[in-house]
């Protein structure tokens, strides 16, 4: 276990605005990290996987001297539009932010103490444990029953500095019986060197739908890590697609769980790297319930010396009936010497189910490169062609016109610089 984890630990109990209860929180999930340690190759979801980054690294956690001043101006960061929560080095910028009328957004202390302190703690992962002891701003975002929130709202996380930072944002999201909510999570920042270890936690109710975007575009000294849970009840809905361009190291985990009959959840993803990049994400569904369908599609493109890898798996427990469920993983590798790591798994216990998985991973078609060139177009203007084709799936399912557009101009600019 790093040092400088317990030194800074002993910090962020000393801080006098923290409730006495959520220290005891803290606390115990500290002593379950000491315990359990930090995750390495031999456990086999962080084979592929090298953190030595965090454990040799020596980072700050993040104080309320680290916001940015009131004057601050996000205008520099897109979409103005938007109803939009800002965090600043990990940190709640309330004054920054706009949020619908019909949207609840409190602390998280104020959360956990309407719930009386009884708050469900992912236990399983290293880096949840890492979250829950050192969360020190964060928010929770309620949907009241039977409200469409259509237009979405954004949370912008925004790292910058010269100092070696760690943040802990905890967000919880919760939509009540029959609402609706869009919610867009975008990591932008110009830090030296970064530490960002976030945990999100959904709760979706009946008949309820979320849809969820996560773009990170962080700077290349970044490590970004996200963990998210996802709890699921009756005909409930989870569409998730995530963008993963930026970072030195960026890990997603989402685990989704479909508890009730009639549950469904979509999860895609698009990832780019260059250079030394390495991009990983883990998902794992858990139909528990009948008649549930899900699906998980996930697309990497990779040059240089990148590296990236997709775990992928669907558990169908026993009693899970008629689920109808499937995997995709498709890699685009653009360098003889980028190395993309691919595992798609299946699960099932129950005997009347569909389920389908499959993973293809190689270089650009040789033979439509041919036909492209054949029409008289230079070698590069048809590799970006066949490329924004392949990435195209991904990117199309976007609804927001100003989102997608970002997205794309992300994704050109990011092109241009490779070829």
């Amino acid at each position: 276990m790093p040092d400088y984890f317990k030194s800074e630990f002993v910090k962020i109990i000393d801080r006098k605005y923290f409730a006495k209860e959520s220290n005891s929180i803290r606390t115990k999930a500290f002593d379950n990290l000491i315990k359990q340690g930090l995750p390495n190759k031999k456990d086999e979801n962080w084979r592929f996987t090298d953190i030595s980054s965090i454990k040799k690294g020596s980072f700050r956690i993040s104080e309320k001297k680290d916001a940015p001043n009131a004057d601050y101006n996000i205008s520099g960061h897109k979409l103005d539009s938007l109803k939009t929560v800002v965090f600043f080095n990990g940190h709640f910028q309330e004054s920054l932010s706009t949020l619908p009328k019909r949207l609840r957004v409190i602390s998280n202390q104020e959360y956990m103490e309407h719930n009386g302190w009884a708050l469900s703690q992912p236990t399983k992962s290293s880096f949840d444990l890492l979250n829950t002891a050192f969360m020190d701003s964060g928010v929770s975002i309620i949907v009241d029953r039977d409200i469409q929130i259509n237009e979405p709202v954004r949370l912008l996380f925004i790292c910058s500095g010269d100092e070696k930072l760690m943040t802990s944002p905890r967000i919880h999201v919760d939509v009540g019986e029959s609402s609706f909510l869009s919610l867009f999570e975008q990591h932008v920042g110009d830090c030296s060197e970064y530490f960002f270890n976030q945990s999100v936690i959904v709760n979706i109710e009946q008949n309820a739908r979320l849809d969820h975007i996560r773009l990170q575009n962080n700077s290349e000294s970044t490590i970004n890590m996200g963990n998210l849970h996802v709890k699921q009840q009756k005909d409930s809905t989870y569409d998730f697609v995530q963008f993963a361009f930026g970072g030195k190291l960026g890990r997603t985990d989402v685990n989704i769980d479909l508890c009730e009959k009639g549950a469904n959840c979509f999860v895609r993803g698009l990832s780019l790297s260059d250079h030394k990049q390495h991009l990983d994400v883990n998902v794992v569904t858990n139909h528990y319930a009948p008649n549930c369908i899900s699906g998980q599609s996930f697309k990497s493109i990779l040059k240089d010396n990148s590296s990236g890898v997709f775990n992928g798996r669907v558990i169908v427990h026993d009693g899970a009936q008629k689920t109808d469920s499937s995997q995709s993983n498709k890699n685009l590798l653009l360098s003889k010497d980028a190395l993309m790591n691919s595992n798609p798994q299946l699960e099932i216990y129950a005997d009347d189910v569909k389920c389908s998985h499959g993973s293809s991973t190689g270089a650009l078609e040789s033979d439509a490169l041919f036909y492209i060139r054949s029409r008289g177009i230079d070698q590069e203007t048809a590799t970006a062609l066949l490329v924004h084709g392949f990435a195209s799936e991904i990117i199309e399912v976007l609804k927001n016109h100003d989102i997608k557009d970002l997205v794309i101009t992300y994704f050109n600019s990011w092109l241009e610089q490779k070829n």
